[in-house]
């Protein structure tokens, strides 16, 4: 199943700056470990903010959600997921 997910960081200012750049290192190998296992198969930067697009292929809605709980900048993050599927005009399978 695929999900493109909008993905909006708010660090709030006051965390330790040391605290949230272990928290973007640990975000940023758990990233590319799904992206190598081609879980997270498309991330694209909002240009001029903190924020994702991006494309899940996974088995499950709770795959899904057990995946991006597990992001470390989770508890600061702002998540819209929106289910996606083959449009019939495509010329290629997804």
């Amino acid at each position: 199943m695929l999900f493109l997910v909008h993905m909006q960081v708010n660090i709030p200012h006051d965390l330790d700056p040391a605290d949230a750049a272990a928290l973007i290192a640990k975000e940023k190998a758990y990233s590319q470990e799904l992206q190598r296992n081609g879980t997270w198969r498309h991330l694209w930067r909002m240009v001029g903010q903190y924020a994702n697009y991006s494309v899940f292929d996974v088995a499950s809605n709770d795959e899904l959600h057990q995946k991006l709980s597990a992001l470390p900048l989770y508890p600061y993050m702002t998540l819209e997921v929106t289910p996606l599927a083959q449009h019939p005009s495509a010329l290629a399978p997804n």
